[in-house]
């Protein structure tokens, strides 16, 4: 013991004096730390490890989170863009209800569009039980859109102006011009230009680019005053006989998720 203090005492003394330690002390720290690391290193490979799958779950679990809302927000996104695309059909349709005043109408949702027929048909969610008729003109968004043919209890189907029907569908409309009004027949569609033809002209009136076109009512099957839309252009017909108008609608004739069916002018009997 005597030993062991006096060699404790030496080398602390030492190490107080110089900072350094001594040949035995070295070797034993050096070997202390040696097997230190031996016994250490296979609990730190292991922590890390651990250490790493877990970050791994972590981050697994994560990106998990994060696709479900980005799937979420995705969702929401399209909802958003049709709830817009409906508010802005549903304002269109306010404004045209608006500017019909004059009118007993009904306002129907479309619920069906054959993809083989989409130019020509479509069917609404109202019927006899709502007072609606065949040959009822039938607006959307700003204009015209063309005539219910069928009427069942609760739906009604509505032949478009889009139609390559040569025989029915056909609305006598009227051209203001600044010199007076022309009349003709709206009986068919270009659907390059996406443009109805207006032909069987009554009058010589000068038409121009612009001029509104109306229904006219002479028919007795719509009433009168009903926006078809405005004239783009005037040519010879096939035959060169007589003019051809090309009318752009008011409405599109695309995109037509709600409609309004005219029953009559407001006040008239039944």
């Amino acid at each position: 013991m005597i030993i062991v203090v006096t060699i404790i005492s030496l080398t602390a003394a030492n190490r107080a004096n110089s900072g350094k330690t001594n040949l035995g002390q070295s070797a034993v720290n050096d070997s202390v730390g040696f097997i230190d690391k031996v016994i250490s290193f296979p609990g730190r490979v292991i922590g890390n490890s651990v250490s790493s799958i877990s970050t791994l779950f972590n981050t697994y679990d994560e990106n998990e989170r994060l696709k479900e809302r980005i799937d979420g927000y995705g969702e929401l996104s399209i909802q958003n863009d049709n709830l817009k695309k409906e508010n802005e059909t549903l304002k269109k349709e306010l404004a045209l209800n608006e500017t019909l005043g004059n009118y007993e109408k009904v306002t129907a949702t479309v619920v069906s569009r054959s993809p083989d027929m989409w130019q020509d048909l479509l069917i609404v969610d109202r019927g006899s039980n709502d007072g609606i008729e065949p040959d009822m003109a039938v607006l959307a968004q700003k204009g015209l859109i063309g005539r219910v043919i069928e009427v069942n209890a609760t739906s009604s189907k509505v032949e478009l102006l889009t139609s390559k029907n040569q025989n029915s569908n056909h609305f006598p409309i009227q051209i203001n011009s600044e010199k007076g009004d022309s009349y003709g027949l709206l009986k068919d569609y270009n659907d390059k230009e996406n443009t109805l033809i207006v032909s069987q002209l009554v009058g010589d009136m000068e038409i121009k680019e612009g001029d509104i076109v109306q229904t006219s009512g002479l028919g007795q099957n719509s009433p009168a005053n009903l926006p078809v839309g405005v004239v783009q252009k005037v040519k010879p017909d096939s035959y060169g006989l007589d003019r051809e108008v090309y009318v752009k609608p008011y409405a599109d004739m695309y995109g037509i998720p709600v409609v309004t069916i005219i029953k009559r002018l407001a006040g008239a009997g039944e």
